[in-house]
């Protein structure tokens, strides 16, 4: 999964988060350092972009994080009585394309029903505070969107609930 944001507004920066995406589609399968890094690279010269990527691993039940730049993320946990219940992803300070920090990923244990949402700057950063644990993946998008969108910027959010292992 992945959230990107080409900076600034306007056609440059669809260029630029376009380009991000092409390489996201090229190289899926990679791992999400390199696929940071393998953007980084193709973004040399244009406007740069921001960007939070996730996968799932249901052989191990755990979620691979990275980010960098202000692509907010938090990780919600079906289970009421899980510790913390929201967890915060915070990414890296950086501009792919312009200055790349160093690089991490982030391991997270999950449970079937967690959910993952990722948001760009465009959303408030307060709206993991609102977060309905039995919404729907679409309704707690459309909520975050009608309520902390700023209403000044381009606004993403991509709400993903793990399912776990799908035997059959």
């Amino acid at each position: 999964m992945a959230v990107v944001d080409g900076l600034g507004h306007g056609p440059e920066a669809t260029t630029a988060a376009q380009a991000a995406v092409d390489v996201l589609e090229r190289h899926a399968c990679q791992p999400l350092v390199l696929l940071l890094n393998l953007c980084h690279k193709a973004l040399h010269g244009l406007r740069g972009a921001v960007m939070s990527l996730a996968s799932f691993d249901a052989t191990r039940d755990i979620l691979s994080w990275t980010g960098v730049g202000n692509v907010a993320g938090v990780l919600q946990h079906a289970d009421p009585a899980a510790r913390p219940h929201v967890e915060l992803l915070v990414p890296r300070p950086g501009v792919l394309g312009v200055k790349l920090p160093t690089l991490a990923t982030g391991i997270k244990d999950l449970a079937p029903g967690d959910t993952l949402i990722l948001a760009t700057d465009g959303i408030r950063s307060e709206f993991a505070q609102d977060l309905n644990p039995s919404g729907t993946p679409q309704s707690i998008a459309d909520n975050l969107l009608a309520h902390h969108c700023k209403g000044n910027d381009d606004a993403l959010v991509l709400v993903v609930r793990y399912l776990g292992r799908q035997d059959g």
